[in-house]
């Protein structure tokens, strides 16, 4: 179900653990936000200049990962599965405390932070929220990538191919709404990479706090990790997971249908980016309007044409 107001934590939260690329230990601290304030990550390791907003116009590189940035070049990185779960748990305002450069990557997933996030009392405050509605589709395509989103009643919907050339991953389809959806599967899907990859990666100094615990691995046709998959589409639901992180970072909550083929970060950023230039193609409205807008069309007397 939609909300019509805006929606914070009452306390603040902890997180703490190591950074998937970087290595380092970090720690994290999510405190209630303000009206309209958005998610706001502090770099409280710094004396000044440490504020950055989780914003698609702050993205400064999306290789394997989400990477935000200030104008005094202050990062905060694989900040996508930290996203997703607050917008999960249906927070629009907070600011992340932390003492580090990369968002811990926890287990991989979205399961721990939303594990506490749900057991946090929410506050509702007192202004209503934005949504942003798509109002005619939009397309983008690179080579074998692709994606596009067009207007979907009330609801955000995510339908992503992934096609791997390796059998285990294979090809896989899923197709979740985010309001009307168990989204469990979603939730608890973890990053993967191929094992013929990893010197690859690490060479190029990343991947260096990696492990099974918190990555699945795949070599050949088999699943390293102890206990192989928690879902049958673990791929390309956790696919689905970074992309609506990435989606957040629109400033709003979007009402659109997505399409995706083959994306992942640098897609979706880009993608983001084409929207907001396509002035025509969406609109910030409140919930209300939205509905309001909605019985209008399906009241309407028969044989009358309505936006023909």
């Amino acid at each position: 179900m939609l909300k019509i107001y805006q929606q914070t934590i009452k306390k603040s939260v902890n997180f703490e653990g190591v950074g998937l690329h970087t290595g380092k230990k970090s720690n994290i601290k999510i405190l209630p936000g303000k009206v309209d304030e958005g998610i706001i990550f502090k770099r409280i390791d710094l004396p000044e200049h440490n504020i950055v907003q989780a914003s698609y116009k702050n993205v400064t590189s999306a290789k394997l990962c989400t990477t935000l940035e200030n104008e005094h070049g202050v990062k905060v990185s694989t900040v996508e599965h930290l996203l997703a779960a607050l917008y999960i748990a249906e927070i629009d305002n907070a600011i992340i405390e932390i003492d580090n450069e990369e968002i811990p990557i926890m287990d991989g997933s979205a399961k721990e932070f939303l594990k506490t996030l749900r057991y946090s009392e929410i506050k509702i405050l007192n202004k209503k929220r934005k949504y942003l509605e798509i109002l005619e589709k939009i397309e983008l395509s690179d080579g074998k990538r692709k994606i596009s989103i067009e207007p979907s009643k009330q609801s955000f919907q995510v339908d992503f191919q992934l096609s791997y050339e390796n059998k285990v991953i294979g090809n896989q389809k899923n197709c979740v709404n985010f309001q009307s959806d168990n989204l469990d599967d979603i939730k608890e899907s973890r990053t993967f990479c191929l094992f013929e990859d990893i010197k690859k990666i690490k060479k190029a100094g990343l991947a260096k706090g990696g492990s099974l615990e918190n990555a699945i691995v795949v070599e050949k046709d088999k699943v390293l990790n102890k206990d192989g998959l928690r879902n049958n589409k673990e791929f390309v639901n956790h696919k689905i997971l970074d992309l609506v992180g990435d989606f957040i970072l629109s400033g709003g909550r979007v009402l659109g249908k997505v399409t995706c083929v083959q994306g992942g970060h640098e897609l979706t950023n880009t993608f983001l980016r084409k929207i907001f230039t396509s002035k025509n193609a969406y609109k910030s409205a409140e919930l209300e309007d939205i509905i309001l807008k909605k019985n209008t069309r399906t009241n309407s007397p028969i044989g009358l044409v309505v936006n023909a």
